[in-house]
């Protein structure tokens, strides 16, 4: 129903957005977007909060790294899939009611987390909760993309980042917290203010469906075959090293997943009405910056999912600490996003975008000296230049990204990218993870023997036990605590190399990316025939 204000100049959006520009006025831009940030952050709060609970989840269920990388591995996974539903869900039944329906499931899946006995049903309620963010994510994208006028659609992206970052920066400080204060069942909880105000304001700001368009069929095919690859992919990747990656179940899992994602793309290039239009990547700077985009999925998850367990495992620092010592590289990140967004608009994407690889990759080479006695003020600012890096690469590659495509499309892009990012993050998480645990586990045979019949460490092992446990002990404790020392300063030097790997993969793999970057130099107009209608 029109209202009484007009639409302001330079607004392409959707007929429903346009009808709700002529409902409120130009104040409309900043409910939709107040309400759209409302849910990316409680989604993206729950996201990245898990990380600094994971040592305490381990310990409260006794359960390994293996298994625990799945509270961060199934949201990113669950998330994935259900972003390619975003355009679909909002040609069937509108923006409207799939945010509110998004934002309860999410709302009951926190609380799931919050009273979970066991680690099954807590990577249970990380799935529903991962699979619930994968709509807001990409709805909240388009709402945001279309409420500004074109020629300001950087700094709309920009905007929209300070609100999406804040989450990721604060979630760590705030999840410490509540873990040294409270337990860590309490960090899911945290999430359910932001998500019971946000259904209210969706009501309201939130475009509805267009009732001028068909309700495409739900491409029910695609989903599964979707879902079967990231649970057989992931599920190989995770048991490859207890499993070893030769054997029988590790192998069918790799071959079902393979053929899977070869299925699930030629099924989508011959339905009429596709969950994925994988023809959007024949748009060749959208292509480019889907490959980018997969890389900083990678980094963001990856580095966020690194960073919390180095600090607690090794360097032996509370919950609290560790989030605060993030606290200011994320702060500094939404500082620099409107920045970052305001100059995509007056400088060729490509260029922003690469200074921020550039930034990040750095950060990573520098990450790749730590050890347990750095400095944590030498930490922060490497962290700082690496959030300064995301910070220009977002904005710019979001506008870059949907800026090659039709209207008509851009549902299906936003889908796209946001489930790529996801992507990223979901095999960055799950490979570092891997990374982290068979290269510490070789790291300590390589010293362990280094250290067999070597004059040096007999001599330390015998000062050890007269200075440290002679006094106290007798004979018979103190050779096997000397050992036991030695044991342990062993396996703190082995995760401590498996950790600087693990950045410096993070590193070249963002240093690789600026090839795919240099490719993203095309005009907007002739990226896409019908962009402009």
């Amino acid at each position: 129903m029109a209202g009484p204000y007009k639409i302001p100049e330079g607004i392409e959006a959707s007929p429903p957005i346009l009808s709700m520009f002529e409902l409120y006025g130009p104040k409309y831009i900043w409910f939709a977007m107040t309400t759209a940030l409302l849910g990316s952050f409680a989604t993206l709060l729950t996201a990245t909060i898990i990380n600094v609970a994971i040592p305490e989840v381990m310990g409260a269920f006794g359960i390994g790294q293996d298994q625990a990388q799945w509270l961060a591995t199934s949201f990113l996974a669950a998330g994935t899939v259900t972003m390619l539903l975003t355009a679909w869900s909002i040609e069937a039944v509108g923006v409207r009611l799939t945010f509110v329906i998004a934002m309860l499931v999410f709302l009951a899946g926190s609380l799931l987390g919050g009273v979970a006995p066991n680690p099954e049903i807590l990577i249970l309620s990380r799935v529903i909760t991962g699979a619930a963010a994968g709509l807001i994510g990409p709805i909240a994208m388009v709402v945001n993309y279309q409420i500004f006028p074109v020629k300001s659609r950087g700094f709309a992206m920009g905007m929209f980042g300070i609100g999406v970052v804040l989450a990721p920066a604060l979630g760590p400080a705030l999840g410490g917290y509540l873990i040294d204060n409270f337990g860590w069942r309490y960090v899911f909880f945290l999430a359910v203010p932001f998500s019971i105000i946000s259904v209210p304001l969706a009501m309201l700001f939130m475009p509805e469906r267009d009732e001028h368009s068909a309700i495409p069929r739900f491409d029910w095919i695609g989903f599964i075959l979707a879902s079967i690859f990231l649970a057989t992919f992931l599920t190989a990747l995770s048991n490859g090293q207890r499993e070893g990656w030769s054997s029988e179940y590790i192998v069918g899992m790799a071959g079902v997943a393979f053929l899977s994602v070869v299925t699930f793309i030629w099924w989508e290039l011959t339905i009429k009405s596709p969950m994925l239009e994988v023809r959007i990547f024949l748009h060749g700077r959208f292509m480019a910056a889907s490959i980018v985009t997969v890389v900083v999925g990678v980094g963001l998850y990856g580095s966020t999912y690194l960073l919390p367990i180095f600090l607690q495992t090794l360097q032996k620092i509370m919950p609290t600490d560790s989030g605060l010592l993030m606290l200011p590289a994320g702060l500094a990140m939404a500082l620099c996003f409107p920045l970052a967004g305001a100059l995509s608009d007056r400088v060729q994407p490509r260029i922003v975008i690469m200074t921020g690889l550039l930034l990040f990759a750095l950060s990573s080479w520098l990450m790749r000296g730590v050890d347990i006695h750095t400095a944590y003020g030498s930490i922060l600012i490497w962290a700082i230049i690496g959030r300064i890096g995301l910070a220009m690469i977002f904005p710019s590659l979001n506008a870059a990204s949907l800026g090659t495509l039709p209207l008509s499309l851009l549902n299906q892009g936003s889908g796209a990218i946001n489930f790529l990012r996801q992507l990223g993050g979901a095999f960055g998480v799950n490979l570092l993870s891997i990374h982290l645990a068979r290269r510490s586990v070789e790291f300590s045979h390589q010293y362990t023997q280094t250290q067999v019949s070597s004059p040096a460490t007999v001599e330390m092992l015998i000062k050890l036990q007269d200075m440290m446990f002679g006094q106290h002990f007798g004979f018979i404790m103190q050779l096997p605590m000397s050992f036991s020392f030695l044991s342990n300063a062993i396996f703190s030097q082995a995760m401590t190399m498996a950790f600087r790997e693990g950045f410096l993969l993070i590193a070249l793999v963002f240093l690789i990316s600026l090839i795919p970057t240099w490719f993203m130099k095309a005009n907007l107009s002739s990226a896409s025939p019908d962009h402009a209608r």
